[in-house]
């Protein structure tokens, strides 16, 4: 049976042979430039340009809470932009901008990309830093959307 493997290191760098994806939780906004994106910018500007297009553009594609954008950045390398995150948190918030039912979706279309690309999945804590998310919540929905249908899952604690 295939279990969630704890690293420390960074997300960015995944340690896995063969083909992988990055995953990392965006807002519904266009907003790019917080967080963990910051690190994945730092590496390649295709996710980045990538999700900025698909705003841009969203009254004619899929765009949204629960949609999921793969970007490849290297030959056996993917970045997945998820929409998992209802706008940004302000002073004003009421509540965190993590969408739980959206993040769900998105690692459901993730655990089809990635069995069809034959991928491991390498994130860090999702949905817990800016999108103010529990991560026993986060961690339930990617044993159950992605470990449970056999994708090997490595999450990356920096040291």
């Amino acid at each position: 049976m295939v279990e969630i493997r704890w690293v420390t290191g960074d997300a960015t760098s995944p340690s896995a042979e063969g083909p992988k994806v990055i995953a990392h939780i965006c807002n519904d906004r266009g907003g790019w430039g917080r967080g963990f994106v910051l690190a994945v910018s730092r590496r390649w500007p295709e996710p980045e340009a990538a999700y900025r297009r698909w705003y841009r553009d969203r009254g004619g594609n899929d765009f949204g809470l629960g949609a999921t954008q793969l970007v490849q950045v290297a030959p056996e390398l993917w970045v997945a932009n998820m929409i998992g995150q209802h706008g940004i948190k302000t002073s004003r918030s009421t509540g965190p901008p993590i969408r739980y039912d959206a993040v769900r979706l998105c690692l459901r279309h993730l655990a089809a990309q990635a069995g069809r690309l034959s991928a491991s999945v390498h994130l860090p804590r999702i949905g817990v830093g800016l999108a103010g998310g529990c991560w026993e919540q986060i961690e339930s929905l990617i044993t159950g959307e992605l470990v449970g249908r056999g994708i090997p899952v490595t999450v990356y604690d920096m040291p």
